[in-house]
């Protein structure tokens, strides 16, 4: 598709309503595209049909809805799939789906990279690049949807899926399943150092003539941005997700460095804040299980002791090794006593089943592909002031 200027796929109903008010067209057309877009995967004007001649004419001069390349897409043996996607300036970014029984879950990048060094993650180990762009990030989910709404494709040998990238883009006005009812921005990147192109996605991701998924089927999750968190809280308050990792200061320092300038106390008042007095909703809290760091008995007591006023569930996520990383997993009967410890005191807790390592698409080990990448300490400095 040859447009020439704005990407419709980065407005949401809002802006896409002026755009066309700016047009002279009326404000429902908005509606009507986001539907033709989202649920009917029509990505050609022409088929537009209830749009005037004129109207798909113009859009077809003037815009376009350009999706980025499905570069690579692997199936895992337990039914995970992984993108890797080329944007176009050449970066790529990886995409994970998850399948379940009652749902479908899929992880969402933000960020070329990421910026912010946590030791654990193969992602921060690949440096940062750019955010990526509302369009980007919602043609995630568009492709994610397009492609597993089609025929079932077989796998290769290698687990790659026999399938040209044309072909994912199918339009089918009667299907309406979805196999994404989840999305997570738990992908590459920092999504809070996004914050402005991440929250008009996610706003995209749960309009009812887009996606329509509820907030409660939307998580963000944040190494811990408190301003950023805050602001969230009233614009978009979806469901909220931190990634923790440690019970004290001293360590969470060395495993999640923006730590140094958002700690602990302060980072729980602010999840106190975001749930407010809504006793209904929980922060979950993200914790990777690395051996003899942070696993023991009493690194989990005093974690029940720090979550103790907050609504909270803990999910334990066992580490997920890349190349040259000097972390191991704790052994599985460490994982249940720290489960069962927390358990005791009353804080819900549950152990992530790791899914996709086959493919490297479990948790911690996306890495894509950058043209270029910036210095870290030098874009940490700028956005967050951690090194300051």
């Amino acid at each position: 598709m040859q447009g020439t200027s704005i990407n419709l796929l980065s407005l949401d109903r809002s802006a896409m309503e002026n755009y066309f008010l700016d047009m002279g067209e009326k404000r429902f057309r908005a509606k009507q595209l986001l539907q033709w877009i989202y649920q009917r995967k029509v990505t050609r004007f022409p088929d537009m049909t209830d749009l005037s001649k004129h109207l798909r004419q113009t859009l077809q001069q003037n815009t376009n809805l350009d999706l980025p390349e499905i570069v690579s897409q692997q199936r895992s043996t337990d039914g995970t799939f992984k993108w890797l996607l080329r944007l176009k300036d050449g970066n790529c970014i990886e995409t994970v789906y998850i399948p379940e029984s009652e749902r479908g879950t899929l992880c969402v990048s933000s960020q070329v990279g990421c910026s912010l060094n946590c030791t654990f993650c193969s992602t921060a180990r690949q440096g940062f690049n750019r955010n990526l762009e509302v369009d980007e990030i919602i043609a995630q989910v568009w492709i994610a949807n397009s492609v597993l709404e089609s025929p079932k494709q077989e796998s290769n040998e290698s687990g790659s899926i026999e399938k040209k990238p044309e072909n994912c883009f199918v339009s089918n006005v009667e299907n309406q399943r979805r196999p994404v009812t989840n999305v997570v921005m738990m992908g590459m990147g920092e999504p809070l150092l996004n914050f402005d192109n991440v929250v008009s996605a996610m706003r995209l991701i749960m309009d009812d003539y887009s996606f329509g998924l509820s907030r409660r089927k939307v998580t963000l999750s944040t190494a811990g941005m408190i301003p950023a968190m805050d602001q969230l809280r009233q614009q978009c308050p979806v469901s909220l997700a931190v990634s923790l990792h440690a019970p004290d200061n001293a360590l969470r320092d060395k495993l999640v460095p923006l730590n140094k300038k958002y700690p602990i106390g302060p980072l729980l008042d602010c999840c106190r804040r975001y749930v407010g007095e809504n006793n209904r909703r929980r922060v979950t809290f993200e914790y990777v299980m690395l051996k003899d760091i942070n696993d023991s008995p009493e690194q989990a007591r005093m974690l029940a002791r720090i979550l103790r006023q907050v609504p909270a569930k803990v999910n334990l996520i066992p580490f997920n090794p890349f190349p040259q990383t000097r972390f191991e997993r704790s052994e599985a009967e460490t994982i249940d006593r720290f489960r069962d410890i927390l358990l005791a005191k009353n804080i819900f807790t549950v152990t992530r089943t790791t899914r996709g390592d086959d493919i490297d698409a479990a948790c911690g080990q996306l890495v894509g592909d950058f043209v270029d990448r910036t210095s870290r300490s030098k874009r940490m400095q700028q956005q967050t002031g951690v090194f300051s």
